[in-house]
């Protein structure tokens, strides 16, 4: 076992004010990355390829961050020389993220279910949506429908009714209770996925040696980070009685990294990170972290976005290469930064 698995002994730290200011200028960024996609999306008038660069490009970041910011730091801390041959022996990293997946598969079907129930019940969906207080009852939408395809029959047999939910899936209407309930669930659990990681390297950088390097790095890293996170947000189709919650997710997620921060400056006398504990709550936290980010960008941002939404079935070869040339930009971005950091 190594001599450096105990407590930390520092009495100087010539990057102390540094670390201070790390809180505030961290701060600003995380806000400007998160905040800049939400705020544009609602009161500039932003060109539509240009939010469609920030949403591929956001959904790369996650991904990258999953295995690069995550995973692979995870594989380190467990595999750290101060730790006993339980944890050296097996896979723990792996073993966990695969776990944090199905738990996290599991959770969102569960609780899909039981929130449309509950939606459903109390009519959540529609107690603040004022287009819909003249709307038609859907089975009288549905007998006008196929008493005009009656009508027309005779004229041509080419005219197909659609129902009025199958065209508000294609649409995406903000009072579709499973489409309130999915958008809650993908949302609660990205951010939960990059608010564990957020406190995690908050921690890090408060107590680093190599201050200078890694802080220069998290700028960056949480600003692209918020950013995939905001341009997700910014996308939300939600009733009124929520139009608050992407700013406040956004303003959450930005309050992580500087409370990280002055926490490890709180604890940066006795606080050691290369220390057994240390290792195996970083690690176990990274692991169960890089299980959420990949479930969310692979099922929620890719498979989602790319095979189910049949907007993107319409598009053009053009278009979808160019959305996957910003998702492969954004994942090199941020694996390039897991270089320093």
């Amino acid at each position: 076992m190594s001599d450096n698995c105990g407590a930390a002994s520092r009495t100087d730290d010539p990057y102390y004010h540094l670390r201070i200011a790390s809180i505030f200028v961290i701060l600003v960024t995380s806000l400007a990355g998160t905040l800049t996609p939400i705020i544009a999306k609602r009161s500039w008038k932003v060109p539509t390829p240009a939010f469609d660069f920030v949403k591929y490009f956001g959904s790369g970041v996650i991904i990258a961050t999953a295995f690069v910011h995550l995973l692979s730091p995870a594989y380190e801390e467990l595999g750290s020389a101060c730790l006993s041959d339980t944890w050296l022996n097996y896979p723990w990293p792996a073993a966990l993220a695969m776990a944090s997946v199905f738990g996290i598969f599991f959770l969102e079907l569960f609780a899909f279910r039981i929130g449309s129930d509950i939606i459903m019940k109390t009519g959540l969906a529609y107690a603040g949506s004022e287009h819909n207080v003249n709307a038609k009852p859907e089975a009288e939408t549905e007998n006008a429908a196929h008493h005009n395809h009656a009508h027309a029959h005779g004229h041509s047999h080419s005219h197909v009714p659609q129902r009025p939910h199958e065209s508000s899936e294609i649409t995406g209407q903000a009072d579709d209770p499973r489409l309130i309930v999915a958008q809650l669930i993908g949302v609660a659990i990205l951010e939960f996925g990059v608010i564990l990681h957020s406190v995690i390297i908050g921690l890090t950088l408060a107590v680093n040696d190599a201050f200078r390097t890694l802080f220069v790095v998290l700028i960056f890293h949480q600003m692209f980070e918020g950013l995939g996170l905001g341009s997700r947000l910014a996308f939300l189709t939600l009733p009124p009685r929520f139009a608050r919650l992407p700013t406040f997710a956004a303003v959450l997620y930005s309050l992580m990294t500087p409370i990280g921060i002055s926490i490890g400056l709180g604890v940066r006398t006795t606080y050691n990170p290369d220390s057994t504990t240390a290792s195996i709550v970083s690690g176990t936290l990274d692991s169960l972290s890089a299980g959420v980010l990949l479930y969310t960008g692979l099922v929620e941002l890719l498979a989602h976005e790319f095979l189910f939404n049949p907007k993107m079935r319409e598009k053009s070869l053009l278009e979808v290469a160019y959305a996957c040339g910003c998702i492969m930009f954004g994942a090199g971005i941020m694996a390039l930064l897991g270089r320093w950091a």
